[in-house]
């Protein structure tokens, strides 16, 4: 089942423009910073904006920083709402569940084609902004690429803490996935599951922004997703990460146990 759903997912052009329009504003953003060169200096500005500048291999965080907000959330609220609405609304849910499959495989299948998205697409998006920040941006000095605490890195610690930025990214969007996955239990309008996901995510936008809310912001799916900044500062400032991390986790769980819960106990005929 979950190897059916994912050669489905491949199959789909939906996938691929999805992941061509996540790489296409990284690379308006590269091309607008080498032409124009009117980028933030270092030391001001968005931190990875302003050191691509002078080390394009740092260009792919500042891919996904750009992405991370917006996009990304999108695409995967769009991936998880149509996950079994999609399939209730055009009449093929009922068929899925006469293989000798159970809901919850079936469930779980879905999420796992959402997360394996969102791999896929972070890693598209972290390859071709790697080679257009070689290609356009600067590129490191001999004696390794600056951390944005100033000290200096060497490329094999460049590449391990990309990688666990990369991780990271993944990992944010496990929250996202569950979310987008439930609402796609609780309703058959594909569009309605990814618009309650989105509606959820900008309301953990807005209250971020309140002062009267600040009780809630540790918990809010929002709160850390751009923390794996602090994993490119010399020492790591592993605590906004680690907290980035559990709560990513319990939405995970909580939003997963609820998607199967509402599925398993779902009317598929109404």
């Amino acid at each position: 089942m979950i190897t059916v759903e994912l050669v489905k997912m491949l199959r789909r052009p939906r996938t691929w423009v999805i992941i061509a329009m996540l790489v296409a504003l990284p690379t308006l953003v590269a091309v607008l910073l080498a032409v124009t060169d009117l980028g933030p200096q270092p030391g001001t500005g968005p931190p990875f904006l302003s050191a691509v500048l002078t080390d394009g291999t740092l260009f792919p965080l500042a891919a996904l920083g750009v992405v991370l907000p917006l996009f990304l959330p999108i695409a995967v609220a769009v991936l998880g709402g149509d996950a079994i609405a999609g399939e209730s609304q055009t009449g093929t849910l009922r068929y899925l569940l006469l293989r000798p499959v159970g809901r919850t495989w079936l469930l779980l299948a879905k999420l796992v084609t959402v997360i394996a998205f969102v791999l896929m697409a972070v890693l598209v998006v972290a390859s071709v902004s790697y080679v257009e920040g070689r290609l356009l941006l600067g590129r490191s000095t001999a004696a390794g690429t600056v951390s944005l605490s100033g000290s200096t890195l060497t490329p094999e610690q460049v590449a391990g803490r990309t990688a666990l930025a990369l991780t990271y990214v993944v990992v944010c969007m496990l929250g996202v996935a569950a979310v987008a996955l439930f609402f796609s239990t609780v309703t058959t309008s594909s569009v309605g599951a990814a618009l309650g996901t989105i509606g959820l995510l900008i309301a953990s936008t807005v209250l971020l922004g309140l002062d009267a809310a600040q009780a809630l912001h540790p918990f809010l799916p929002t709160r850390y997703w751009l923390s794996f900044v602090d994993l490119f500062r010399d020492p790591i400032l592993t605590r906004d990460v680690v907290r980035g991390l559990l709560v990513q986790l319990s939405y995970l769980v909580v939003f997963g146990l609820a998607a199967w819960a509402s599925f398993t106990t779902k009317d598929i005929d109404d």
